[in-house]
């Protein structure tokens, strides 16, 4: 049973791991922390987390309590819960945690804020008031550019495409609706998304307009399935991130995006090992390496999803190894702690 668990964890983290990601426009290029907004927050708590007890946070799940982490913004209220510095950079310069680079211990300690936002404020001036205060508190300095880095490109694979399109189109989350029990609202890599622990073990990521995620863990096989309904190719590929970038090796792991022209919304299934993942992330799978052949192609197309790269094919898409333009945050300087509040 405790495997069990820790799996779920490391998949319901996959799900979920975008909870700093922001959707809109970045900076622009070259813009320095210090000098990126005037806007603050009237009052801002931060604290280094506490260590997560797994038994307490079992518990928890099975009464139907969610966990909560992330960014959430309710109204003038602010929450970054169990979040590295990596991530809160992420954040409030609006791009994905694996476009931030920096010293190693950003990526380590977790921080906890509290804060509170001026009368007026809309949500989409949280991430300027967090970019305020971690140049207050940490004395955070970066700078961003572009610049072309190896990426997967989502394409349809020789053959065409086996998707079937989903008889329904996905409905937007109100963000206002009240959660049901064992579910988590935050915000995702696409906008906000409701993520649910299932009493059969799974996990559903309901990512709104962009579709619905259930995943499922076998702790004895070490295998991942995953089933999409009503998906979009832009939030598949914004979940196949999740795995070619698992651990959080943007050193190695690749930006997945989409480039199959397929506009629909289309039901999905994939199964994965777990360690030909891992494996993956950090650069030993992938075409040419791993599971796959020297040409990209399933070295078993017959069998159960050993790769994520044979599982994408058995759909007749292909991640096709590229180059392109990625943003990228450089953290040039930071403090380890923040001053005290």
């Amino acid at each position: 049973m405790r495997n069990r668990f820790g799996l779920t964890l490391v998949a319901g983290a996959l799900l979920t791991c975008g909870t700093a990601w922001a959707q809109t426009a970045p900076a622009a290029t070259g813009q320095t922390a210090a000098a990126a907004t005037n806007l603050t927050f009237d009052v801002a708590s931060v604290r280094p987390s506490e260590q997560i007890d797994p038994q307490k946070m079992r518990a928890a799940m099975q009464a139907g309590k969610m966990p909560r982490f992330g960014a959430h913004i309710d109204g003038l209220r602010a929450e970054y819960t169990q979040m590295p510095l990596k991530d809160l950079v992420a954040n409030a310069y609006e791009v994905k945690p694996y476009q931030v680079s920096g010293p190693d211990f950003i990526n380590g300690q977790r921080f906890d804020i509290a804060a509170k936002m001026p009368e007026g404020s809309t949500k989409e001036d949280g991430p300027k008031m967090l970019r305020a205060l971690l140049v207050e508190r940490f004395k955070l300095e970066a700078q961003t550019k572009i610049e072309d880095h190896p990426v997967y490109a989502l394409i349809v694979a020789k053959g065409g495409s086996k998707l079937k399109e989903s008889a329904e189109k996905p409905v937007p989350i109100d963000p206002n609706a009240e959660l049901k029990p064992g579910e988590m609202k935050i915000d995702g890599p696409m906008g906000l998304m409701i993520v649910k622990q299932n009493p059969d073990g799974s996990s559903t990521a309901n990512l709104g307009e962009q579709g619905r995620f259930v995943q499922r863990m076998n702790g004895q096989s070490m295998m991942m399935h995953l089933e999409g309904s009503s998906v979009t190719m832009k939030g598949f590929a914004e979940m196949l991130t999740q795995f070619t970038m698992m651990g959080g090796n943007a050193a190695n792991g690749r930006q997945v995006i989409d480039m199959t022209d397929l506009k629909g919304y289309y039901e999905i299934t994939l199964d994965v090992s777990i360690q030909e993942m891992m494996r993956s992330a950090g650069g030993q799978g992938g075409p040419g390496g791993g599971s796959a052949g020297a040409a990209g192609e399933a070295s078993d197309p017959g069998g159960v999803g050993l790769s994520l790269f044979d599982s994408v094919q058995k759909m007749g898409l292909k991640l096709d190894p590229r180059k392109a333009p990625v943003e990228q945050v450089i953290v040039t300087h930071a403090e380890k702690m923040p001053t005290d509040n």
